[in-house]
Order: C-alpha cells, then structure tokens, then sequence
C-alpha cells in the first residue's frame, strides 16, 4: 500500500466487534479472512451496552501484538456505525464468524441491514473451525471472572491484561 491510501483494487475487509476478549475463533476468521482480503482491519467496537473486562487501548495494544506477523491486519478503534467506519476506510466488505445457526439469525438481519446503509459493501461470512465453535468472548469472561485457566481459548498477547482483568 503506498501512502497515498489503499488502491481502489486493493481488497479491504473490516473486521468489528468489541473483542472483550478477542479469541482464539476470531483469530481464526481474520486467518480465513486473509485468504481472500488483501487487508483485514480489526475495528474493535465502543460498546455502550456491555461492560467491558478489557479496555480498548489493552484490546487494540493486545491484538497489535497478536498479528506483528503481519503487516496486512491493522487494529484500531471506532465508534458509531461500522457501516460509517468502513466507508472511511475505503474498505468495501465486512467480515463476519459464524459459531452456529443462531449466529447466521442473529447475523443475517444486520448484513440486510448494512446493505440497504451501503450496497456497495458486502458482508462475507467465515464458519468458525468446529474445534472453535463453541468459544466466545462471553464464555471467556466467565471464566476469567471466576479464576478459571482460559489460555487455551484466547491469543498469547490477552493472557496478561486478562490476568489483571478480574
């Protein structure tokens, strides 16, 4: 990417969600995802509904320490619409994991949605791996809340900012 921004043929996906914690199933997706995107941006979510274990800047500092590899995946913050995110980003897709069927429902109504927003941004979705299927962020939380070990279900970069999370 020169710096004058992306090429228009160049394939930016947006990747959101509020990743408290990012797990070892969205790490996957962003790996599936970099099959077919040229850039992944990982827009970690403001959430005013949830409680967040985790602030944004240990989120965004942790998953820049997850993907160093690799200088295709950037992590930053948003807030508003990710509809109005991905427009300024240049970025003509979404990415989205799925675990289950009440994902796809839960899923499916805001791809609608985003269409009639922007039509000129697709929402793709990624099948989490059946080993994975059955992580989730809020699972995670629990598990850390309750002095669990949950270091299986998450990237090495979160382990410490979790540990302290409680």
């Amino acid at each position: 990417m020169s710096s004058k921004g992306p090429s228009k043929s160049e394939r930016i996906a947006i990747f959101a969600g509020s990743f408290d914690p990012f797990t070892t199933g969205h790490e996957q997706i962003v790996e599936q995802a970099l099959l077919i995107f040229d850039k992944i941006i990982i827009a970690v979510g403001q959430s005013l509904s949830k409680v967040a274990l985790m602030t944004v800047e240990d989120r965004i500092s942790a998953l820049q320490k997850t993907f160093a590899h690799d200088s295709r995946i950037e992590a930053t913050a948003f807030k508003g619409l990710v509809i109005d995110f991905a427009k300024t980003k240049n970025a003509k897709f979404l990415v989205r994991g799925l675990r289950s069927s009440s994902d796809f429902d839960y899923e499916l109504p805001m791809a609608h949605t985003n269409r009639c927003l922007a039509p000129e941004v697709q929402t793709i979705f990624f099948p989490t791996a059946a080993d994975r299927s059955f992580i989730s962020s809020t699972l995670v939380r629990e598990i850390v809340k309750n002095g669990g070990d949950f270091s299986s279900f998450v990237p090495t970069a979160f382990l410490e900012s979790l540990k302290t999370a409680k």
